[in-house]
């Protein structure tokens, strides 16, 4: 076990920070309780620290060979499995980087003493926070700061519960625009050392829903997971801020209810436990599979374990087995899960967000003053020119410099200062990375062309309306009762004065007979007349019904699918049709089949004539 264990060390400290990580599993075998003989006699055996192998149920003189990460006998202690499995992925969480250790194993096989513990041996759930403590307070200094906070929830019946605020109940699962898993509304507490983490945790701990079965005195009935996040903030330039979190979970044992025993409420929790578990299996055989779709929202703890698995956390599984031969199935199963998810590759990275820090340090008014005077904005804000900098030869010492850098500094400090006479407000051109700097100057020519094209377009315009004036000529207007102003809108003078065009699609007629109607609306004014109609052009209307029936004689059930209206019902009854009665004469002709009627018909026309227009050739 000692080599495995500095194996593992040495690849996570070899391992480049953003290179994609396999998930780490490894097993250990609960101590075996009864007499050792019959049904109880142990079915499963240690063959090296990486290796195991279990009796052949359909042959007692075969046995199956299992290899992973690492191995635990029912004789290692809490402190083998943190050291040799858990401790190394930590240091990820100080670089920005995810990490998920999950406790997976049939009911009754130790996943709950391996998280937590006893006073005597502690689990991995406390000796982790405390040593995430003691890494952060070692790390920290003047130029860097780290902050440490908690959340504690459980899944039970599917419904997320919060452990710290027991009130809170049913909270959703979201994913951010960062593609982030997170639970809105959870509550977290900050914690600065191992007592802030006791008050919290101990007391969540008890809220946790646990009951009693055949097998188990106190057997979880959900998924408890607590997450424990930690912000690093960098006091250099560039000043950035690393988020990374640690998810440790205790997962509730699949369960066989005939072992159990279980009845009612049981049955039920029960039911719940051993779906999410079937989804957890699904969506490990997607992602080796490499499906294209993954089963996360099929269930609250895959949607949660979004990150953990396929995702950008370093996880690690710890497969908790018991060596009676009465667990063989559970047993068997536990392993061939932990094997396929031991070729689960994730994709870590790490997590920074660079700050504004001259902005955060402006001295802007408390949300909380009252009058209007709070909510001005800073006065960086409101004058930014008349903040002054000083210029980057006072705060170097230039005769130190190389004559060649000194030169370009200098040049660079005039072309700042010019670009600050020349605009309204100061642009911190050498503050600000190359890329920002290119694509802002970008920004600012395409704003300048686009308010000259715009500039020159107005003043053509102004001068063919001086010049129609000039001429007696006026836009062409129909004629309404005195007392009546008409105002078309600018897009629809257009159309009508083209509209006598020969290469134009729709023509704008007047309605001939019937009595003018009142328009007395409110708005009514800027409305095109009523007496005015649009028409299209007869020969283009002849040739889309052309093409139209173009499809419904030789179009295969596909093509007719990708008309309107159409589905694969209807598509499938023209084929019919037509391999009945022939080719259609003309698209009214599509009433005659069974299940379209004359009013599906027109509407069918209309929708497709006036969607085929822009695709005539």
């Amino acid at each position: 076990m000692k080599s495995c264990q500095r194996l593992s060390r040495y690849e996570a400290q070899r391992t480049p920070s953003n290179a994609p990580a396999r998930v780490r599993v490894c097993v250990r075998l609960r101590p075996s309780v009864g007499t050792g003989e019959g049904k109880e006699a142990p079915c499963v055996r240690g063959v090296d620290s990486c290796s195991l192998e279990i009796l052949n149920v359909r042959n007692n003189m075969e046995t199956m060979k299992y290899k992973f990460d690492a191995y635990y006998s029912a004789t290692a202690t809490q402190y083998d499995v943190y050291m040799g499995s858990v401790q190394p992925i930590l240091h990820h969480l100080l670089e920005g980087q995810n990490a998920s250790i999950l406790a997976y194993g049939p009911t009754g096989a130790g996943k709950t003493y391996t998280m937590l513990g006893s006073p005597e041996q502690p689990g991995v759930i406390p000796r982790a926070v405390q040593n995430l403590l003691q890494m952060t307070r070692d790390a920290s200094g003047d130029q860097r700061k780290y902050s440490v906070s908690m959340s504690y929830l459980e899944i039970y019946q599917e419904k997320v519960l919060d452990l710290l605020e027991p009130s809170l109940r049913d909270l959703p699962i979201r994913e951010d625009q960062n593609h982030h898993i997170l639970v809105p509304g959870l509550t977290e507490r900050e914690i600065t050392s191992f007592s802030d983490f006791e008050k919290h945790f101990l007391p969540a701990s008890s809220n946790r829903t646990v009951a009693s079965t055949q097998l188990n005195n106190r057997s979880s009935r959900s998924h408890a997971v607590l997450l424990v996040y930690v912000s690093q903030t960098r006091g250099w330039p560039p000043y950035a801020q690393r988020a990374a979190k640690l998810c440790l979970i205790d997962l509730a044992g699949s369960e066989d209810n005939r072992r159990t025993g279980n009845r009612g409420v049981r049955l039920k929790e029960s039911g719940a436990i051993n779906t999410s578990l079937f989804v957890l299996s699904k969506v490990v055989d997607a992602l080796n599979k490499g499906l294209p779709r993954v089963p996360y929202r099929d269930s609250k703890l895959t949607r949660l374990l979004q990150d953990s698995l396929g995702g950008s956390a370093h996880s690690l599984i710890i497969a908790n087995i018991a060596p009676e031969r009465k667990y063989y199935f559970e047993t068997l199963t536990s392993l061939n899960f932990a094997a396929k998810s031991k070729q689960v590759v994730n994709k870590p990275f790490t997590q920074e967000t660079l700050l504004d820090v001259e902005a955060s340090k402006r001295p802007c008014p408390s949300s909380s003053d009252a009058g209007p005077e709070a909510k001005r904005p800073c006065p960086e804000e409101e004058q930014p020119s008349l903040v002054e900098e000083k210029p980057f030869s006072s705060l170097l010492p230039m005769e130190n410099l190389e004559p060649a850098l000194a030169e370009k500094l200098l040049h660079l400090e005039a072309l700042e200062t010019q670009q600050a006479g020349a605009e309204s407000c100061a642009l911190p051109l050498l503050n600000t990375p190359r890329s920002e700097r290119l694509e802002f100057r970008r920004l600012l020519e395409e704003t300048r062309r686009e308010l000259q094209r715009l500039k020159k377009k107005q003043l053509e315009m102004e001068t063919k309306v001086l010049q129609d004036k000039e001429h007696g000529r006026g836009s062409w207007v129909p004629a309404k009762r005195q007392g009546t102003a008409v105002v078309l809108p600018f897009q629809q003078v257009q159309h009508l004065e083209n509209s006598e065009n020969e290469d134009s699609i729709i023509i704008v007629k007047q309605k001939k007979g019937g009595r003018k109607k009142k328009d007395s609306a409110p708005g009514s004014e800027n409305k095109v007349p009523s007496e005015w109609e649009m028409v299209l052009q007869p020969e283009l209307m002849a040739r889309t019904k052309e093409n139209i029936l173009a499809i419904l004689n030789t179009g295969s059930v596909k093509d007719l699918m990708a008309l309107h209206q159409i589905g694969k019902k209807k598509a499938n009854r023209i084929v019919a049709w037509r391999g009945e009665h022939g080719s259609f004469e003309k698209v009214e002709d599509l009433g005659k089949v069974e299940g379209i009627s004359a009013k599906q018909v027109a509407s069918f026309l209309k929708v497709n004539i006036l969607t085929n227009i822009g695709n005539l050739q």
